[in-house]
């Protein structure tokens, strides 16, 4: 009853401070899923709507003394919307996307709007998260690409020296709160309207892509107000970066001017990657959400490794320097290397996979760099996935140059434990002071161990094929007999 007496009230021409205070009330009220019903009808959206300003296609934001009354509806509007599926169906029928889309347009060169575009967008965010329908609609017929494209350039307000390239002013000041906001909204939006981008079907699409990575560069060069809320800027940058396609990730790194200071490689300026690695090192130390957390900013750098060369060098150059102290295992200390061998055997198989898969590519695909690494007992998950146990290289093509050995890891390399990875002392030879018999029974013993839990089915035996894939030890004997008989020559 108090949400239809509200709304009665509403739909009536009341002065602004009345509206402000029936909409706090209804935004307080919207909150309970028991009492939407009455709100989510055509007839009440439609009023939230118009005191919106979401109604009038034409008429530009003059009036502000009705800001206020603006936010307070799009509030009252993301939670009916994010509580309600009934809500949701009717944001579809009353074209809710186009009218926020428009209002949007009218933000643009406007100052004292940045609660109002906050909010369009949020709402915008819900929408096309909510409902695959709005999605493909922001896609296809509102250009909604662009429009939520251009909300995050003003809200970062980005310069623009060259095509591709942001002005990079040092003496800046952080982005404001508001502004923050505004910019993480659009990043959320925009990442839920480009899913299912990774391939660029035509050259305007791929100037579109190109345009957004290099705002997003611009977003990775930029703090906000506090330190938090700069990694949940940087942090929604990184998942819309995602799905960017591939090709298009080349602006992330310009070729650098002579007057700029940020960190170089091949005339490239880097600054961009180096804030990417810094807050794939910052995730990791976290030490917990992996999955959402680290798995999206690993699978980027993995990309960009796997495209770029250049990308792939210069990160290369910082996990994984020539080694010279192998004294300690690949996954003790404190190194950005040694952090990620550690979740190389973590208990989440999505981590440990993206995190082999991306030393694998810093390694360009090559088995021995690899176990050279990271220790063969680390690496043995990865390989036994991609049917590399017997060695080789995966699918991947790059570019000849080799590694460089140290001397100090060359003088090392002949007693260093291959399944650990690291310099071990020899170990004396229990078996040297053992008569024949003794070493028989040892070995008899250890014989019945193993086919005791072989039958018990406690254990599965396993062997390596002629392809580099595990099998039951007895196929994998069968198949190598019968792959070296094929290849032997005939008297």
């Amino acid at each position: 009853k108090l949400c239809e007496g509200i709304l009665n009230i509403l739909e009536k021409d009341t002065k602004t401070s009345c509206q402000v205070a029936c909409l706090e009330a209804l935004r307080i009220l919207s909150r309970d899923k028991k009492v939407l019903v009455p709100v989510t009808t055509k007839r009440n959206m439609q009023i939230l709507m118009k005191l919106a300003k979401l109604d009038t296609v034409e008429d530009p934001l003059e009036r502000v003394s009705e800001f206020p009354v603006i936010v307070e509806a799009l509030k009252c509007l993301c939670n009916i919307i994010f509580n309600s599926s009934v809500a949701q169906k009717l944001s579809l029928e009353l074209n809710l996307a186009a009218m926020l889309c428009n209002l949007l347009q009218k933000c643009k060169d406007q100052q004292l709007v940045d609660d109002i575009k906050c909010f369009d967008l949020r709402l915008l965010f819900l929408l096309s998260l909510l409902h695959t329908d709005i999605r493909a609609q922001l896609r296809q017929e509102l250009q909604g690409v662009q429009v939520l494209t251009q909300a995050l350039e003003s809200s970062l307000s980005v310069r623009w020296t060259e095509e591709y390239k942001a002005a990079e002013d040092r003496d800046r000041p952080p982005l404001s709160l508001q502004e923050t906001d505004c910019a993480i909204e659009a990043l959320k939006a925009l990442f839920n309207v480009t899913l299912d981008s990774w391939n660029v079907h035509s050259k305007n699409e791929s100037h579109q892509f190109r345009y957004m990575a290099a705002i997003l560069r611009h977003c990775l060069l930029t703090t906000g107000p506090t330190e938090e809320k700069t990694e949940e800027l940087h942090s929604n940058a990184i998942n819309l970066l995602s799905n960017v396609p591939v090709s298009c990730l080349d602006v992330l790194i310009n070729p650098s001017s002579q007057e700029e200071t940020d960190i170089k490689y091949n005339g490239m300026n880097m600054g961009a990657i180096q804030i990417l690695l810094d807050f794939m090192e910052k995730r990791i130390d976290k030490g917990s959400s992996y999955r959402e957390g680290l798995t999206p900013v690993l699978s980027l750098l993995t990309e960009c490794c796997r495209t770029h060369r250049n990308i792939r060098k210069f990160i290369k150059a910082q996990v994984l320097p020539p080694l010279r102290d192998v004294s300690n295992r690949p996954e003790v200390g404190t190194t950005v290397r040694n952090k990620l061998v550690r979740l190389m055997t973590h208990v989440d198989l999505g981590v440990k996979q993206i995190a082999a898969e991306f030393l694998f590519v810093l390694c360009k695909e090559r088995v021995d760099s690899l176990l050279k690494y990271t220790g063969y007992g680390n690496a043995a998950g990865l390989l036994a996935a991609r049917g590399l146990l017997a060695g080789g290289r995966g699918d991947h093509w790059y570019s000849d140059d080799e590694d460089t050995d140290t001397e100090e890891y060359k003088s090392a390399k002949p007693n260093i434990n291959l399944i650990t990875g690291h310099l071990e002392e020899p170990m004396p030879n229990p078996m040297d002071e053992m008569t024949e018999e003794q070493k028989e029974y040892e070995a008899m013993k250890l014989v019945n161990m193993f086919d005791k839990l072989s039958r018990d089915e406690l254990i599965k035996p396993m062997g390596v094929r002629p392809d580099g894939t595990m099998a039951p030890l007895e196929e994998a004997v069968s198949q190598y007999h019968t792959s070296k008989q094929e290849s032997s020559d005939s008297d």
